[in-house]
């Protein structure tokens, strides 16, 4: 062991009289500890949240959505299909949509309506894995009547959510009406239809569950009135390319058509939510800071109690630059026990609190149904780094101080 760490360990573990200086020490390395524990937990929580939220809403949404302004719309889907495989689709769906009400044993609830193509659908979201009654299977557009002409309806698959709040499942029949209205020879009147619900989904976002119902394509541009899809919705490999893919196709088709993405849809959202975390960040990292005027001081204190001890290591030959080292080591050493111990204790909160799922949300008022823990090494890194930082920074000044002692005059008193 080099004489500097011998000196800096025999002073962080002092008895008797500088036993309050040890005490010092300790609230250093527990205020450094919990300063790092708190901000790996908020920045995985927050993290975790940010990823939450993105996985509902691409896995129930499309990572890319093209409209046609001009010739109609996209009236030609197979040839629109063809158009938008590009490098890097990996997934190409129609879609209409439109607004309802659906009405259910005196009842009623806004209604999202979404013509689907059931086969490309499950290739652009995550319907097909989403069924928690009922099945695609069954969601193709009925005939007009059934065995002795009794009337067969159109199917409908309600989100979780929705059919909950209705107290809808599989096998009952629903109205729908739309503000599309029908002239009659009394006034204008809603248009409106029975559907038997063949299905119900989860996609896990309660925005949709809640408010969506999706039906055949080809029923949906009849009950709707359109002549074809509102928009041709795209998956696309990786998610952090939609922008350039998006991007790629507006040039390469033609200036009729437009394309969003899914950053663009979900733009405010996300920079409220980055906002947030680099606000968490910097108000629990005061708690390091709070811990490094802690190391500060008793390094401080310490400098003041041992300058007898430094004058005779100055006479003895012990150059500043030693003398410097331990107390730099100590304020080090400090600082690497607590961001050790805080990595560590913040690292087991968020592996329970995610293995276990400790807490569970309410769906409808913060869209995700549980808080996830997802830890970046990367951000773990960063906070231990950061930490160790400010505690070298907190040395700087009673290291300096104890360097620059005159061994005469610690000694004149002796």
């Amino acid at each position: 062991m080099s004489f500097p760490w011998f000196i800096a360990l025999r002073y962080l573990t002092a008895r008797r009289k500088q036993a309050f200086i040890s005490l010092i020490s300790l609230v250093s390395i527990l205020g450094v500890g919990v300063g790092v524990m708190a901000l790996i937990i908020a920045t995985a929580l927050m993290t975790g949240v940010q990823g939450e939220l993105r996985d509902r809403i691409v896995g129930a949404t499309a990572h890319i959505n093209v409209y046609k302004t001009a010739d109609g719309g996209l009236l030609d889907v197979e040839a629109e299909v063809k158009k938008m495989q590009v490098e890097g689709v990996v997934g190409v769906a129609p879609v209409v949509v439109g607004q309802g009400m659906v009405v259910f044993n005196g009842q009623q609830a806004p209604l999202q309506l979404k013509g689907i193509d059931p086969a490309r659908e499950v290739q652009v979201t995550d319907l097909g894995s989403s069924m928690t009654a009922g099945s695609l299977a069954e969601f193709v557009a009925a005939p007009e009547t059934g065995p002795e002409d009794e009337p067969i309806y159109d199917p409908i698959l309600l989100g979780q959510d929705l059919a909950d709040r209705l107290r809808v499942t599989v096998g009952d029949n629903v109205q729908i009406m739309t503000p599309e209205g029908v002239m009659t020879p009394l006034a204008m009147m809603p248009r409106m239809r029975r559907f038997q619900v063949v299905g119900i989904f989860k996609l896990g976002f309660y925005q949709f569950d809640a408010n969506y119902g999706l039906i055949p394509m080809s029923v949906a541009l009849d009950f709707l009135s359109q002549s074809g899809p509102d928009a041709m919705q795209l998956k696309v490999a990786d998610l952090d390319e939609a922008p350039a893919i998006a991007a790629r196709l507006r040039d390469s088709l033609s200036g009729t058509y437009l394309t969003e993405d899914w950053t663009e849809l979900n733009a405010s959202l996300y920079s409220a939510l980055r906002l947030e975390k680099v606000a968490i960040a910097l108000t629990i990292g005061l708690i390091v800071m709070v811990a490094a005027l802690n190391i500060v001081a008793s390094l401080v204190l310490l400098v003041v109690e041992k300058s007898r001890d430094i004058g005779i290591l100055r006479t003895m030959g012990a150059p500043a630059s030693a003398i410097r080292r331990i107390f730099l080591l100590q304020g080090l050493t400090i600082g690497a026990i607590g961001t050790g111990a805080g990595t560590i204790l913040g690292l087991l909160v968020c592996w329970v609190s995610e293995h276990y799922r400790l807490f569970e949300l309410p769906g409808d008022v913060y869209q995700i149904t549980r808080l996830r823990f997802q830890v970046v090494p990367l951000d773990v890194l960063t906070i231990m780094a950061s930490a160790m930082v400010i505690c070298l920074v907190a040395t700087l000044y009673p290291s300096r101080k104890a360097a620059s002692l005159d061994p005469a005059e610690a000694l004149r008193y002796q």
